[in-house]
């Protein structure tokens, strides 16, 4: 499966949501898309951030080294998990655009940091 397979079964705002999310961490923030634990998962050196479905028609956008960054803009949410932080998304028209860019790009700049490729 790719994951332009896993976005054609999503509906509604979450097929809206994964598509726009998918379009800006690939074309703009130079992602590696696969699909692993039947989402998808972004990487370069290692697993950067993975698009879940949750209920209520949403979309989290979960970082694996959450907990190491430094939530500036308040919108990191762990849910009681040890290293992976993330943000529920619901509407497409409320992605807050800059500050998830701002996320990301602390989330590359730790990648930066690994030393082997997964």
């Amino acid at each position: 499966m790719t994951v332009e397979d896993f976005i054609l079964g999503l509906d509604g705002q979450q097929k809206a949501i994964v598509s726009f999310l998918h379009q800006r961490l690939t074309n703009q923030h130079d992602l590696i898309p696969k699909i692993r634990f039947k989402i998808p998962m972004y990487y370069r050196k290692s697993w950067v951030c993975y698009l879940n479905p949750i209920k209520n028609d949403g979309i989290e956008l979960a970082f694996l080294c959450g907990k190491s960054l430094s939530n500036e803009q308040g919108l990191l949410n762990c849910k009681g998990r040890k290293m992976v932080c993330g943000i529920d998304l619901f509407n497409v028209c409320d992605i807050p655009e800059k500050s998830i860019d701002e996320i990301v790009q602390e989330a590359l700049i730790l990648d930066e940091l690994v030393k082997t490729k997964r």
